[in-house]
């Protein structure tokens, strides 16, 4: 993930550049606020990408010397089901209302939507340190 951080590193660099000299060109509020955005969302994305590779090292694909087998297996664990998405959308749709009724009515959506994110992201928190123990029990060499 090390060279998909780079690359989302440099559109982050891009747009970066991009919305600071369209603001000072133009001096127009909304593209300057667009690109900005876009900047964030692709630094966002570009720290994600990072942590991930810190945290993973390399993968089999980064590697010149892997062959097609050390990519099989499962690759990570996907929850079967949550409640926690709809709960984001709900918030979503409360904030978007809220801008256009009333200040109140959006507050109340971004409460109701971090819930769902804070929710969704700490679901399953301590999977990784409880499923680590049941794991090395699982594969203990046969007794013959």
């Amino acid at each position: 993930m090390r060279t998909e951080s780079r690359l989302f590193i440099g559109v982050a660099a891009f747009f970066l550049v991009t919305a600071v000299g369209y603001g000072w060109r133009s001096r127009e509020p909304a593209g300057t606020a667009v690109l900005t955005v876009a900047f964030l969302m692709a630094a966002l994305v570009a720290f994600f990408l990072h942590m991930q590779y810190r945290r993973r090292g390399l993968r089999a694909q980064d590697r010149h010397d892997a062959e097609i087998a050390d990519t099989a297996g499962p690759l990570d664990f996907f929850s079967p089901h949550s409640p926690w998405p709809i709960v984001i959308a709900l918030g979503s749709v409360l904030l978007a209302l809220g801008i256009v009724y009333g200040l109140w009515l959006a507050l109340l959506g971004l409460g109701v939507l971090a819930a769902g994110v804070f929710g969704l992201v700490f679901q399953y928190a301590g999977r990784d340190a409880q499923g680590s123990n049941s794991s090395s029990r699982e594969r203990r060499p046969p007794v013959s």
